[in-house]
């Protein structure tokens, strides 16, 4: 079974109150997303793997140490997962971009991939999928399930608030994908929102309705 990391950082729980806040215009709430998705970024790349290097500073020389050269990928789904990339690549300037798009079909419900681009060599990077709402896992599990079906093998998730009800989803799907989210909230209610949540995210970072 997955692992679920829930981020207690006090600078993510207190950015988080601020997302979460209705009055919270656009243009803040984009920057506080974008820092979040940075933050939990740090903590999520914790097992990177490293070598030691020798380099010579100032005084003399160090033997020190660098990434392994692990190649990484960030895979937002879209459209609100675009809101954590950048905070992402603040940190990890080198990952490469790949991009998801779902909708769900009216008649059956299940999750429809209308856009997927990866990079091209995704069976060798570690893969971090972004999506600021895990709600009823849905569309966070279709999207795990198309990258393995191109061929990623290592696949991580990582959103700012979920719903008991999505992990237990994507856990089941995909026992091997890790969790990382800053909150889990109590529940979903009868529209499918997270609640306490934020609303809805898409609408929150691109100003629309």
């Amino acid at each position: 079974m997955s692992k679920v990391y829930v981020f207690d950082h006090p600078l993510i729980q207190h950015k988080l109150t601020y997302i979460r806040d209705k009055n919270t215009g656009t243009k803040q709430f984009r920057e506080l997303v974008e820092e979040v998705a940075m933050l939990m970024a740090y903590e999520a790349t914790r097992d990177l793997p490293l070598m030691e290097t020798t380099i010579e500073t100032p005084v003399s020389p160090a033997k020190t140490k660098i990434l392994a050269g692990k190649k990484l990928g960030v895979v937002p789904i879209l459209r609100a997962g675009l809101g954590m990339v950048d905070g992402i690549l603040n940190l990890i300037p080198s990952a490469k971009v790949g991009h998801i798009g779902l909708y769900r079909d009216p008649e059956t419900l299940q999750p429809v991939e209308y856009y997927c681009k990866l990079p091209s060599d995704v069976a060798e990077r570690d893969l971090i999928a972004v999506d600021p709402m895990l709600a009823t896992g849905g569309s966070a599990a279709a999207a795990i399930t198309f990258m393995k079906q191109r061929g990623a093998k290592n696949i991580k998730l990582m959103c700012l608030i979920a719903s008991p009800e999505g992990v237990e989803l994507v856990q089941r799907e995909h026992p091997d994908v890790d969790i990382y989210v800053a909150a889990v909230d109590e529940c979903l209610n009868d529209h499918g929102y997270i609640t306490p949540g934020l609303g809805d995210a898409g609408d929150r970072l691109y100003g629309t309705k």
